[in-house]
């Protein structure tokens, strides 16, 4: 049997191929898919299933261009109403190719029609060496249970249990564990980097499988749950439908400077995908950068949401190219153009550029305590990384907060912003400054390199300065 994971780093997302005797199957395909096509042609392969083990919310699936382009049924679990071809799947259902068994169990929790798939391979015995759990079990954490419009957290959480507990930990210890996703993702809070596991390691070390009852489970993953991205619900309605083929998308054109001012004017965002050095020190007034180093397309996806016109600048049209094929993994296909020549062309026209200063954290440090109080200290990490320790007098506003809660800040007093490494800081620098704020600092290499200077960390009953008061998002 040919069993192949397939990691996609920006968003951290597992994709599966099984093939035995020519034919294969590919599980939670990612939304650009000559990558199994190819695989399987590598390999003599035909694919003739695809199997999603849920609606994902946080990308787009390329299921339906996959069927298309290889004739084969996609199979989905019965509750999902998916309106695109495919095989409805309830517990107990088999695939059978060659000497491989795919056997499905409904294991709702995540989402009501969420499905795990039990794996075998006859040539070693008629046991499942293997279990794909999609969405509802990962290594270190379970799925999040906020995802349906249908059910509460507390019924899905609750569902999530009984899926865990009579499902999925009945199987053998040693029976493998592959989910759709790992650390990075938004559909959980405390994954894992380990890309597997097994069901004995995940019974012992799981924190989510350590709660005693399912009073004692359903309250752990209700409180405190993370922020849920607005996209996330359009990606479950693109899914259910079926994405069209990237094919299909229109040529990007290359925009002069003038047009791209026009545009702006009309209401569209110029976002820069350069490095942040590079944006720091030079970029088109109003643009926002999202870098292609890190979690690109769910930042892009979180901030931008999917119904915003987009003009990307990069620093060539290869990077373009990759820039606008990430946005479209998210369901962000609303690019219009790209800025002719980068950002050379821009300044070579005359046009007008903005920047803003980036500092050390040992620097940073120093301006504190010469003029304690001169500079607002803006901490846009998430909340355990908050908790586990800041700087003091920090005022804490998580990056996909800070656009409702910049007000909160004085604008006519200098802004020094930090992350865990840099990333997120210079996406809330840019934040800022379309939002009016003039003196900005961006702290490179974020927290971690404060700490790694050995420079004070507090937590939050150490802090002699609470963080802003959290608000109600309106």
């Amino acid at each position: 049997m040919h069993f192949e994971q397939f990691y996609l780093g920006c968003l951290s997302h597992a994709s599966y191929m099984i093939a035995s005797e020519g034919v294969a199957a590919v599980v939670d395909p990612q939304r650009d898919v000559a990558l199994y096509i190819e695989e399987a042609a590598k390999n003599g392969f035909v694919i003739r299933h695809i199997i999603e083990t849920h609606l994902h919310a946080d990308f787009v699936s390329g299921h339906r261009e996959l069927a298309a382009l290889t004739g084969a049924t996609i199979h989905i679990g019965a509750r999902a109403g998916a309106s695109f071809p495919h095989q409805p799947v309830k517990e107990g259902d088999e695939i059978r190719f060659g000497k491989c068994v795919l056997r499905f169990l409904e294991t709702p929790g995540h989402t009501p029609e969420a499905v795990s798939v039990l794996v075998t391979d006859m040539e070693g015995g008629p046991e499942p060496f293997a279990v794909l759990t999609g969405d509802t079990l990962f290594v270190g954490d379970v799925g999040r249970p906020d995802l349906s419009p249908d059910f509460t957290p507390q019924q899905l959480a609750g569902m999530l249990y009984d899926s865990l507990h009579q499902k999925l930990l009945g199987l053998p210890d040693d029976v493998q564990v592959f989910p759709a996703h790992g650390a990075g993702s938004l559909c959980g809070r405390n994954m894992s980097t380990e890309r597997s596991s097994t069901i004995g390691k995940e019974r012992k070390l799981n924190y989510a499988l350590q709660a005693r009852t399912r009073d004692e489970f359903v309250r752990l993953l209700t409180e405190d749950l993370p922020e849920r991205p607005g996209y996330f619900t359009k990606d479950v309605e693109i899914n259910r439908a079926g994405a069209g083929p990237l094919a299909e998308l229109p040529p990007l054109p290359a925009l002069t400077p003038a047009e791209v001012k026009a545009k702006q004017g009309a209401g569209a965002l110029v976002l820069d995908t350069r490095p942040a050095t590079q944006f720091a020190e030079g970029h088109i007034p109003g643009s926002l950068q999202i870098g292609l180093v890190g979690q690109f397309a769910s930042w892009a996806g979180t901030l931008l949401g999917l119904d915003q016109d987009i003009i990307l600048i990069a620093e060539d049209q290869d990077r373009v190219a990759e820039s606008r094929m990430r946005l479209t993994r998210v369901g962000i296909e609303r690019v219009i153009g790209s800025v002719a020549e980068g950002i050379s062309g821009w300044t070579r026209a005359g046009m007008p550029v903005d920047w803003f200063a980036q500092t050390t954290p040992q620097e940073l440090q120093r301006k504190l305590l010469e003029n304690p109080g001169s500079l607002q200290v803006v901490d846009v990490r998430r909340d355990s990384e908050w908790e586990a320790g800041h700087i003091g007098g920090a005022a804490f506003m998580t990056l996909s907060q800070l656009s409702w809660r910049v007000n909160e800040l004085d604008r006519d007093q200098p802004v020094a912003v930090y992350c865990k490494g840099g990333y997120r800081s210079i996406i809330a620098a840019g934040m800022l400054q379309r939002a009016g704020f003039r003196q900005i600092v961006d702290v490179t290499g974020g927290f971690d390199a404060w700490h790694a200077a050995g420079l004070p960390v507090v937590t939050l009953e150490s802090d002699e300065r609470p963080p802003v008061e959290a608000s109600v998002r309106p």
